[in-house]
């Protein structure tokens, strides 16, 4: 179904866009959401691992990760091939895995390519089950990575980290835990990730909820009955539900609520955009057919045509790489039509392809859900890329059932939640259960995020040294931290449709740095100063990128609709020619031997 966008509705939708950004944006911001305290203070343990009692450590290692997400597994098993034998993982959860040891609601699955998604298949031998496949495979899969690389052996688990702290002396990093653990490591790399604290929306009277309330991330199914696996939450079947949050978390678990509840009230501030999944198993024989580096080809491939490159084939083909092969397409198209290339050709062709896409969401819409009230409702009035495009072919049907009432806020919110229920544009909606699927923190300090201070050469913190933005090379190194990496995406390739494929890279780089520091006998690897600063000016601020514009509507991707400062352009800086053009040089950096910007002692 392709949609041809006149210029009349062009210039409606732009109208209209704005009229729904305008009427979503707080001046709150960020501080719309709330930290876990008091009645909700639980959300940061681990309801799912009893910590044992174990005696504290006092040892040495050569690298400590923390934070065992797939960052912190991926960087561990390049070390381990690299030939660096104590490696160290460290993490408040009781498992490995990151936020797929803590999401366990119902529907949870990952909404990129496994093929391309899950790191490491090759290494382990996995063959995914389908095109997308739920959390509990991804969780198996991180725990599989664990024991084909013996990562369990040294790991620190059901440990959270309370400081970290550069002893010049010794050239080493000292650590200490809410354990009584207070270690040493030559080099250590952080791995907390953007998705691990929960977030709490900041609406008035959720403490005195009479009823259940919990989060996603800590689904509660001794209140819903059923388990992770999907299997019929019955203890629902006679209790009126509500969920707030319809992002990508509340469209996947959703429908299971309409499915399972007696009653189900969907609280909804901005409609997500839902394109097609189309999910499939994986064929086994196929599979085995692939030749070896397989997915390394199939990273690369999706990468460039996700970012508007040329490929012979695509590899993957999901909504990720439809909408950029279509803007590549017609900027080729303006070209050969005599245009000359630049900024204005590339933003033409992107508005125009992203007209007709979201004129196609909304059709679908049109075409599946029956009540025109609810139908229009759901419909987003956005481009594509403001807030994370999600896929599926349950949610909007979902709608369909005569038990599941979309409650639509009008871009305001859910007004206030008394001891039975909750309130929107004066009407009370009587509920026994609130589900919060209101994400996890992302716009926040780091350290509040990590919940520890990292401090370098003369006492300086890392909160301090990027109190005006961050300052790195590659956004792994950063002067004044000797022998520490930084596992993320921003200030390099910032690929956010496939975050796992920034840690492959960046492992496979950082794995090269420590073996020749190895190799050298050196004590200690950091950037220069001149270094780090000439890489703040290679990588492009964030600020007016399509992706996260101050022009959509309010959400993580352009913080909550608010200007960002210098720092947080810095914060979100990228690679100026993209990701494959990042990764590319990487690779060239890496394998160089010269390791161009840093200096071994």
């Amino acid at each position: 179904m392709t949609m041809n966008v006149t210029d009349e509705r062009r210039a409606e939708l732009r109208e209209r866009y704005r009229a729904e950004r305008d009427k979503r944006l707080r001046a709150d911001g960020n501080d719309q959401y709330l930290q876990p305290t008091g009645r909700f203070a639980q959300l940061l343990d681990d309801p799912y691992t009893t910590g044992v009692e174990r005696s504290s450590v006092h040892d040495e290692v050569t690298v400590a990760i923390i934070g065992a997400g797939f960052s912190g597994l991926v960087t561990a098993a390049r070390l381990r091939q690299s030939g660096v034998r104590d490696v160290r993982l460290i993490d408040a959860a009781g498992d490995v895995g990151g936020v797929w040891y803590w999401n366990r609601y119902p529907g949870a699955m990952c909404d990129t390519a496994a093929m391309i998604y899950l790191p490491l298949l090759e290494e382990t031998g996995t063959v995914p089950s389908a095109k997308y496949v739920p959390a509990h495979e991804i969780f198996a899969h991180a725990r599989r990575i664990a024991t084909t690389f013996n990562l369990y052996e040294q790991s620190l688990l059901s440990t959270g980290v309370t400081d970290v702290r550069w002893d010049e002396t010794s050239s080493r990093w000292v650590i200490s835990t809410d354990r009584g653990d207070e270690f040493r490591a030559k080099f250590v790399a952080t791995g907390t990730g953007p998705l691990h604290r929960p977030k709490l929306p900041a609406v008035p009277g959720l403490e005195d909820f009479a009823g259940s309330i919990f989060h996603t991330s800590r689904w509660e199914y001794s209140v819903t009955g059923g388990s992770p696996d999907g299997s019929p939450m019955t203890a629902l079947a006679d209790r009126r539900v509500g969920i707030i949050g319809t992002g990508a978390t509340g469209v996947q678990c959703i429908p299971h609520l309409g499915r399972d509840s007696g009653e189900l009230f969907v609280f909804q501030r901005t409609p997500s955009s839902i394109d097609i999944r189309n999910n499939h198993p994986i064929d086994p024989e196929w599979f085995a057919s692939l030749e070896p580096g397989w997915q390394r080809r199939w990273l690369r491939n999706f990468t460039i045509l996700q970012t508007g490159g040329f490929a012979d084939e695509d590899l993957v083909m999901d909504g990720w790489t439809d909408i950029s092969q279509r803007i590549r397409d017609r900027v080729v198209a303006r070209i050969q039509a005599g245009e000359a290339f630049g900024p204005e050709t590339s933003l033409a062709a992107y508005e125009e392809s992203d007209d007709e896409k979201m004129e196609e969401i909304r059709a679908r819409v049109d075409a599946i859900v029956t009540d025109r009230a609810t139908a229009e409702a759901l419909k987003p009035w956005y481009r594509q890329l403001c807030k994370r495009p999600c896929f599926h072919d349950e949610y909007l049907q979902t709608f369909n059932r005569p038990n599941v009432h979309l409650v639509d806020t009008n871009g305001r919110g859910v007004e206030r939640v008394d001891a039975h229920g909750a309130w929107v544009n004066g009407e009370h909606f009587p509920l026994d259960v609130i589900v919060l699927a209101s994400g996890f923190e992302v716009g926040t300090d780091l350290s509040r995020r990590s919940g520890f201070e990292i401090a370098g050469r003369d006492g300086v913190t890392l909160s301090e040294y990027w109190s005006r933005g961050m300052r790195s090379l590659h956004g792994t190194h950063v002067h004044g931290f000797p022998n520490l990496f930084i596992l993320g995406f921003a200030q390099a390739a910032n690929l956010i449709s496939n975050v796992p494929h920034n840690y492959v890279e960046s492992a496979d780089a950082i794995a090269a740095v420590v073996a020749h520091a190895g190799a050298c006998d050196a004590e200690k690897v950091e950037v220069t100063s001149e270094a780090e600063a000439a890489w703040l000016v290679r990588i492009q601020p964030r600020q007016g990128s399509v992706i996260g514009s101050p022009d959509c509507t309010p959400g993580y991707y352009n913080n909550e609709g608010k200007p960002l400062g210098e720092d947080q352009q810095l914060n979100g800086a990228a690679f100026v020619e993209g990701p494959a053009a990042y990764f590319d040089y990487l690779e060239s950096w890496r394998t160089s031997g010269t390791f161009d910007g840093l200096a071994f002692s």
